[in-house]
This record gives structure tokens, C-alpha cells and sequence, in this order.
């Protein structure tokens, strides 16, 4: 295989959820032998909601070694009792650096229980209707409600976004683009996406990435 020769500094930001692995499961080894292959062309990032420790387990205990930059948390480190949702566990909020992960169902579900959850909320559109009443009832705070993953939603400070992380990102690199699956309006990779300083590129699974960065980086290098 031939490197690319050009000098254009590139990196690719991947959301991880939905973009490098089905989501809250490990990214199967092929997309994580891919990413390394990646690195060789441009650097490579991650910019995950999740913390540290769950995104380590998705992509293997030497995460934090193996990519160029890798940002937990966007780069920071009842309600529920009238939802009418078949099943409600544990755990419906969540505190982490920066953020409150909300979740109608609990995050105390099974994984069969957040599939089926998921499938229940693109048509009855649970967690877009209490963001809409999130959005109206604390207008006035200086708060951001992203959807995110399967079963949850944040709730974050404007400006806590996944941009967060872009401050910290070098500015010499010509382009930044940034891989995610909840690109549209509302959810969390959505401000990143429409950023200024990012290209963006929306997938719909782990393979759809591997096709757009082969497709980007690799074969027009070759």
C-alpha cells in the first residue's frame, strides 16, 4: 500500500456509539485493526459522551494509548414517574463531568431491553418530546439538550457539546472531520458536525464509517 505524499495535515474525530461499534458493545477487532490502519494516512480521534472507563471497554483497555487525541465526556471530564414507556428501571439520571445524562427507560436496563427501547422511541419519540419540554422549561439557563445512544438524552451547559473538545485539537491541521450517526438537529453529534471548523460526515453504522474513510483517506492516496 502506498502512503500519501500530500502535506495537508488531516485528522478524523469518530463519535463512537453508533459510528465505530452498535451501540454500548465493543467495536469488533476489523474496525479497530482499521482505525490503526487509519493512522498511517491522518491522525485519528475519538469524542465520545460517555466517560472514560465505558468508552475503554468499547474499544479495548488501551484506548487511551492507541489514538492520537481521545476525549471522554465531549473532552470535560421524577420526572420519569408520568412517562408512559413499557418499562421503567434504575438510574434515570446520571451525573457526569459537565453533563446530566437523562434517561426515560433507566439506564438499569438489560441490552435487549435498551434495543427494544430504541425501536419504541423512533416512533412514539420519547426522548425528542421531553427534550422539546426541557428546551421550553429552562429556556432562561444556558442549557443544551442532545440526544444521544439508545436510551438517554444530555443535558449540558451551551457551549459542552463536542465542540468542547476542538479547543484542544491542533490548530495547524488543514482539516478536521468528524464521523457521527446522530447528526440531525437535536442530537449529540450535531453541533460538531455543523461546526465551522469541522468537515462532517454522517453514518448510519460501524461498517458505514469504514466504507467513508477508506473511500476519503485510503483510496485516494493509493
Amino acid at each position: 500500500m502506498v502512503m500519501a505524499t500530500s502535506t495537508k495535515r488531516v485528522i478524523a474525530l469518530f463519535d463512537v456509539d453508533g459510528t465505530l461499534s452498535v451501540p454500548r458493545r465493543g467495536a469488533d477487532q476489523p474496525t479497530l485493526d482499521f482505525l490503526q490502519e487509519l493512522r498511517k494516512f491522518i491522525k485519528v480521534g475519538i469524542v465520545g459522551g460517555s466517560d472514560l472507563k465505558k468508552i475503554s471497554e468499547q474499544l479495548g483497555a488501551a484506548a487511551t494509548q492507541e489514538y492520537d487525541y481521545l476525549f471522554a465526556e465531549n473532552g470535560l471530564v421524577a420526572y420519569a414517574e408520568d412517562l408512559d414507556i413499557p418499562i421503567k428501571r434504575g438510574t434515570f439520571i446520571e451525573f457526569r463531568n459537565g453533563m446530566l445524562n437523562i434517561s426515560p427507560i433507566g439506564r438499569n436496563c438489560s441490552q435487549q431491553e435498551r434495543d427494544e427501547f430504541e425501536i419504541f422511541d423512533r416512533t412514539a419519540g420519547i426522548r425528542k418530546a421531553m427534550v422539546a419540554a426541557m428546551q421550553e422549561r429552562f429556556k432562561d439557563f444556558g442549557l443544551t439538550f442532545s440526544i444521544g445512544g439508545q436510551i438517554s438524552f444530555d443535558a449540558f451547559p451551551t457551549g459542552w457539546d463536542k465542540t468542547y473538545c476542538l479547543q484542544f485539537i491542533d490548530k495547524d491541521f488543514d482539516d478536521i472531520h468528524f464521523f457521527g450517526d446522530k447528526t440531525f438537529v437535536g442530537g449529540n453529534d450535531h453541533e460538531i458536525f455543523e461546526s465551522p471548523r469541522t468537515i462532517g460526515h454522517t453514518v448510519n453504522s460501524p461498517i458505514d464509517t469504514l466504507q467513508q474513510c477508506k473511500q476519503l483517506f485510503i483510496d485516494s492516496a493509493v
